[in-house]
C-alpha cells in the first residue's frame, strides 16, 4: 500500500500496510491490513535541586523526569539521586511500552575546602595584664570566634579561639580552637608586726 512491489517491507512509520499480491495466472487479491504503533521514545531531562558547582562536603539532588523505571549511571535506580562528588551523571529511562532513552550528561564540580591554621605570636598563658596576637592562615574572609574579622587579633582574655575562614571559591572551614589562658595577679599586702611610729633605735 505505499507504493513497494517486493516480498517485503520494512515500515517505521505509524500506519497500516496491505500487500496485494498477484499469482502466475494474472489473478490477484489484498490483504487486510496490518497496522503498525510506532511508540514515541521517552525524553528524560535531569533538574537539580541547587547549584551543580559546589564546595567539598555538600551535595545536589538529581532528579529524572517521570517514566516507569530509571537507571542513572551511579547504578541507583531511583527517580531522584543525592550527589557529593564531582563527575558526569546521566540517567536511562524506560518507559512502559519498553521504549527507552538516555538524557545528556550533567557535569558536577567541587571546590576545596581551605584549611585554616592559627599561629600565636608568643605564649598561649601568660599573667593578667599581658596579651598575645593570634594571625590566621592567609584567606579571603575571615571570622573569628569573637566576631573580629580581621587576619589577625589581640586578646587578653582566657577562652577558646578559633576563626573560620573563606576563600576565592566560596568555600569556608573553620580551624581547631587555640586555648588562651589568663593567670590573675597574686594580691601583695604587708602585714607590719608593731606599730610603724616608733623612736629612733626601734624598729618594725
Amino acid at each position: 500500500s505505499e507504493g513497494s512491489t517486493t516480498q517485503s517491507i520494512n515500515v517505521t512509520t505509524l500506519g497500516s500496510y496491505a500487500v496485494t499480491v498477484t499469482n502466475g495466472g494474472g489473478c490477484s487479491g489484498t490483504s487486510s491490513p496490518t497496522a503498525v504503533t510506532v511508540n514515541p521514545l521517552p525524553v528524560p531531562v535531569i533538574t537539580a535541586s541547587g547549584p551543580l558547582t559546589f564546595c567539598i562536603g555538600s551535595s545536589v539532588t538529581l532528579t529524572s523526569s517521570p517514566s516507569t523505571s530509571y537507571l542513572w549511571n551511579t547504578g541507583e535506580t531511583t527517580q531522584a539521586i543525592t550527589v557529593s562528588n564531582a563527575g558526569n551523571y546521566f540517567v536511562s529511562l524506560t518507559d512502559g511500552n519498553t521504549c527507552s532513552a538516555t538524557s545528556t550528561t550533567t557535569v558536577i564540580s567541587t571546590n576545596s575546602l581551605p584549611s585554616p591554621t592559627i599561629t600565636a605570636g608568643g605564649p598561649t598563658t601568660f599573667c593578667q595584664g599581658g596579651s598575645v596576637t593570634l594571625t590566621s592562615s592567609a584567606a579571603s574572609t575571615y571570622l573569628w570566634s569573637d566576631g573580629s574579622i580581621t587576619q589577625a587579633i589581640t586578646v587578653s582574655s582566657s577562652g577558646n579561639y578559633s576563626v573560620t575562614i573563606g576563600n576565592g571559591s566560596g568555600c569556608s572551614a573553620t580551624s581547631s580552637a587555640t586555648t588562651i589562658t589568663v593567670n590573675t595577679l597574686p594580691t601583695a599586702i604587708i602585714i607590719p608586726g608593731g606599730s610603724t611610729t616608733f623612736c629612733q633605735g626601734g624598729s618594725v
